[in-house]
């Protein structure tokens, strides 16, 4: 076996420790070992006995097996001190030479910090007062070939840790926390769901024809068929097939990939959960969502207030998600922020296509501002008049909303009465078919669920689907493509339902305080290290 470091550019101090491990063979000892029989939680042992006093730990006697990576080593003449990390929690072990004799005791001049190792001993306190495992037997476990952070606390930087996220768990315990509050989260919604009857699925991940959402996405090819696939956008019309099939209750928690920039917001493969509920319209989802939404906080949060980051003042902010929660109408939404603002943008402009377009030409910069607004006087001026007037109409509410209101959104908000033409699969709204039966889900400045009344009408969505055609026709690659085999599943009867999508990694950054969705994705994608391609 070679001791030559098997990556180049590795440190020069994975030489020394190569030279360890090639010691711990000379002794027979395996470096790697298979396994490490009766391991205990060191969190549960700091639970169970801290405690403890140094007198109550005697009288018990309790003996222990526990393992973990070595976080430091403070070896003191024939006494050491080591400190143990599982992960979950962490415990000083306690090494005499009287207890392992000196050559076992030798042994750890070949321990690094970052190695596992396994302990076999009994639970006491120091002198000092800490809980700690006396050694009577060490165990070899894995040695580290590349050293750890300085100090453990070294990985401060960001994108060194979304590179190497197993660096980022060993040195920042919050990272893991927030990673557990994560999957609380989603075990939470899944209890919600289940307990009210839904199925879960899967579909499939590669499908014939992108559909569901408004994205590019990504291409591939199966040479075996013969035929290109796209990774999916969205599980939108395979689910509501198998509501059309009579499964009335389903949902999916699966990924997502859209082929689109990356941000502290998207990121181009992402978690969401679906779910379709036959004999539901828009308001009854609304309803569920809210309660679901609520439930995953109240998981997380455990019953106490929560907080995020406000990107705008980069300051935290109280947050709270109980329900119910508001209902704003997309105008009134933007009416209400102009007026407030003095920016001119109330509701008789709205109302007005020629006035609307004459105050983006404007682009209004107002001289003062109502207190507490979120980006001063360029946040109006962001809503560039050249874009704007090229905006086909139905798409410059959205526009403003999504420029202006969206970022002042704080606590959970259901916009409501989106423009049919940006909502090619849901329902009119009845007595204005102008508006789809929609809504979308804000808090924190961001979008989290968006949800309808699923149009079930075959012929009409072909003729949405069509309409979307000649988007795409004139320049617009999100738009949503033709899909024949959906068609002929509303063919068959789709019973009235409501549908919505929840962002699962935007409701984990809302539920973890995470400023950036790169820090609840385990591995986010990244550009190549060094800028190589």
């Amino acid at each position: 076996m070679s001791d030559e470091p098997p990556v180049e550019g590795w440190p020069g101090e994975s030489a020394q420790r190569l030279e360890k491990a090639s010691a711990l063979r000379e002794r027979g000892i395996d470096p790697y070992p298979n396994r490490f029989v009766g391991k205990e939680s060191l969190a549960a042992l700091r639970a169970e006995h801290g405690d403890k006093t140094f007198d109550e730990l005697e009288s018990l006697a309790r003996d222990v097996r526990i393992a973990g990576r070595v976080m430091t080593l403070r070896p003191q003449g024939k006494v050491s001190f080591a400190t143990l990390s599982d992960g979950e929690g962490t415990l000083q072990v306690y090494v005499r030479q009287d207890d392992l004799g000196e050559e076992a005791y030798r042994l750890l001049d070949l321990v690094d910090r970052g190695d596992f190792i396994g302990v076999s001993g009994r639970l006491m306190r120091t002198r000092k007062g800490e809980l700690s495992v006396q050694a009577k037997e060490l165990s070899f476990l894995s040695k580290a070939l590349l050293p750890p952070p300085e100090k453990w606390h070294g990985l401060a930087d960001v994108e060194a840790r979304y590179r190497q996220r197993y660096v980022d768990l060993m040195a920042n315990p919050d990272v893991r926390r927030a990673f557990v509050a994560r999957s609380a989260m989603v075990q939470e919604i899944r209890r919600f769901l289940d307990e009210r009857g839904y199925i879960e699925v899967e579909t499939p991940m590669m499908q014939p024809v992108p559909g569901g959402a408004l994205a590019r996405p990504f291409k591939t090819h199966h040479n075996a068929l013969g035929m290109d696939l796209f990774l999916r956008i969205a599980p939108e019309l395979y689910l509501k097939r198998l509501v059309a099939g009579g499964m009335e209750k389903v949902y999916e928690i699966n990924r997502n990939f859209r082929n689109e920039g990356v941000s502290s917001m998207h990121n181009p493969e992402f978690t969401m959960l679906e779910f379709y509920t036959a004999y539901f319209d828009c308001r009854d989802v609304m309803a569920i969502t809210e309660e679901l939404i609520a439930s995953a906080a109240a998981r997380v949060w455990q019953g106490k207030p929560g907080a995020y980051l406000d990107r705008t003042t980069n300051e935290e902010r109280a947050l709270s998600i109980t329900a119910p929660f508001k209902r704003v109408r997309m105008q009134d939404a933007v009416a209400e922020l102009g007026e407030r603002e003095g920016w001119g943008l109330g509701k008789g402009v709205l109302e007005d296509p020629e006035a609307i377009l004459r105050w983006a030409e404007g682009n209004p910069r107002p001289a003062r501002l109502a207190p507490g607004s979120p980006r001063g006087d360029s946040f109006a001026a962001a809503v560039s008049p050249k874009l704007f007037a090229a905006l086909p109409p139905h798409a410059r509410m959205p526009h403003l909303f999504d420029t202006l209101v969206q970022p002042t959104i704080w606590e959970p908000t259901f916009i409501v009465d989106y423009p049919v033409e940006v909502s090619p699969l849901a329902k009119k709204k009845d007595g204005d078919p102008r508006v789809a039966d929609r809504f979308e889900l804000f808090m924190a400045g961001m979008e989290v669920a968006n949800g309808f009344s699923e149009l079930n009408d075959p012929l009409e969505q072909r003729d949405r689907f069509v309409e979307q055609l000649k988007q795409r026709e004139r320049g617009d690659l999100e738009a949503h493509v033709m899909d024949d085999d959906y068609i002929r599943a509303l063919g068959h009867g789709l019973p009235p339902t409501g549908g919505c999508g929840v962002g699962i990694d935007r409701l984990a950054m809302v539920l973890t305080d995470s400023p950036s969705i790169r820090d609840v994705i385990l591995f986010p994608h990244m550009r190549p290290e060094g800028g190589r391609r």
